[in-house]
């Protein structure tokens, strides 16, 4: 790197970083997620806004070369790996296998029916929207893997600020969305495969193959192995072992499945679950990791993905279409798919429509695959564009939805009442 190039990415990552923080802090205030400003930041900075306001500081802000874009895109890339193990060490597997039977009937409704609208979709959509030299049924997989994924971080905070995680219905909706996301993440790798392989039988059975033979190793050699190095840094005086052990397991398990031909946000995502399911954790000490990621890489990362969009784009009646068509996918296929598994598994009206609701905000989930299918030549910069503006719309239709449906629900039980005061106390 030249000295030019330094100073050029510092103010770079130095502007994007106090834009984001700034925007998110002003999102919230304005009773929206935080992610919406955060990604404004990045809109503000690009191609939609500065680059046409003074074009002149745009091109030596951000300028147009592989070289400059690679340097931001390989901090986001480490800023998306850590706040998805982040996100995996918070999804609490007692609550999955406590809700298993249930959550997994709402999760497969939630899930299967947006996926292939999505799908039927992405076979419908104009071909101008499909990147340079993408296969057409790749591009679609992609575009129904978007629909189909729910964002357990989105849904966590907005519970929260909902006063809603301690409720039955609330539980319910954090146990169907972990699965969701896990199921989100294995579909990811599947397609990606194909993108990078082609899409014969032979190729995609191996990429199943290879994603099983993933998991059993996950499960009968990193489990002990996590278990071991989570130890070692509970015994350490130093207060940061615990954080560095955790970096040190979620960077090798992306590098695993990246090598095994999967995304390396799989191995990330289990990662994080092998963490937080292990009885060495100590979240004590891993409370820096979070609030580092969550501050400062988390909104990098979607200042980054911002600077990726054009809304200019919109301006054409076919991406403007496009945008309003899977906007409805998104939403109709999350709710009619989420209420069906609801009531299959003998959920009342007013609860499956509250769960439908809660499944559907995608936030960040949404916004990494589309990055993915970005980087790996499927999508196009319009069709990027297309699903991170789904994924911001669906995170804010969530909570007025989800308080409207819950307004009409069951009333509070004691159950409830009890375990709001113990999450108080906690």
């Amino acid at each position: 790197m030249s000295a030019d190039q330094t100073l050029a990415l510092l103010l770079q990552l130095g502007l994007l970083l106090g834009c984001a923080v700034g925007l998110g802090r002003l999102a919230r205030r304005l009773g929206m997620p935080a992610i919406v400003g955060e990604l404004s930041a990045g809109i503000l900075l690009g191609p939609s806004v500065l680059a046409h306001a003074a074009p002149g500081l745009y091109r030596w802000l951000l300028p147009d070369t592989p070289g400059g874009m690679h340097l931001l895109d390989s901090v986001g890339q480490f800023g998306v790996l850590l706040l998805v193990g982040v996100t995996g060490m918070s999804v609490d597997m007692g609550l999955v296998r406590r809700k298993g039977a249930a959550a997994a009937q709402v999760s497969a409704g939630g899930a299967l029916v947006p996926l292939a609208l999505g799908v039927a979709a992405g076979f419908l959509l104009p071909a101008s929207l499909l990147a340079e030299g993408a296969d057409r049924a790749v591009f679609a997989w992609f575009v129904g893997v978007a629909m189909c994924v729910s964002a357990v971080p989105v849904i966590a905070k907005t519970l929260l600020d909902m006063r809603l995680l301690h409720r039955d219905i609330g539980q319910m909706i954090i146990a169907a969305a972990a699965v969701d996301d896990v199921v989100g993440w294995l579909l990811l790798s599947v397609v990606s495969a194909m993108a990078t392989t082609g899409i014969r039988a032979g190729e995609v059975t191996l990429a199943v193959g290879c994603l099983a033979g993933i998991l059993l190793f996950a499960r009968f050699v990193g489990r002990p192995v996590v278990g071991a190095l989570l130890r070692l840094a509970a015994r350490s005086a130093e207060p940061g072992a615990g954080v560095a052990v955790a970096v040190l397991i979620v960077l090798l398990a992306a590098a695993g499945t990246q090598a095994a031909g999967m995304e390396g946000v799989l191995g990330a995502f289990y990662a994080g679950i092998l963490i937080g399911s292990s009885k060495w954790v100590d979240r004590e000490r891993l409370a820096p990791l979070r609030t580092f990621t969550l501050s400062v890489l988390a909104p990098l990362f979607f200042a980054t993905a911002g600077l990726r969009m054009d809304l200019t784009a919109l301006a054409d009646p076919v991406v403007l279409g496009a945008a309003g068509l899977l906007l409805a996918v998104a939403v109709v296929g999350k709710l009619a798919g989420g209420y069906a598994g609801a009531r299959a598994a003998r959920c009342d009206h007013w609860d499956a429509l509250a769960l439908g609701a809660g499944l559907n905000a995608r936030g960040v989930i949404q916004m990494i695959i589309a990055m993915v299918g970005l980087r790996l030549g499927v999508l196009g910069m319009e069709m990027y564009t297309v699903i991170v503006l789904v994924a911001v719309g669906t995170s804010l239709m969530a909570p007025p939805m989800l308080r409207y449906a819950v307004r009409r629900g069951t009333a509070v039980s004691e159950e409830e009442a009890r375990r709001e005061k113990t999450l108080a106390v906690d």
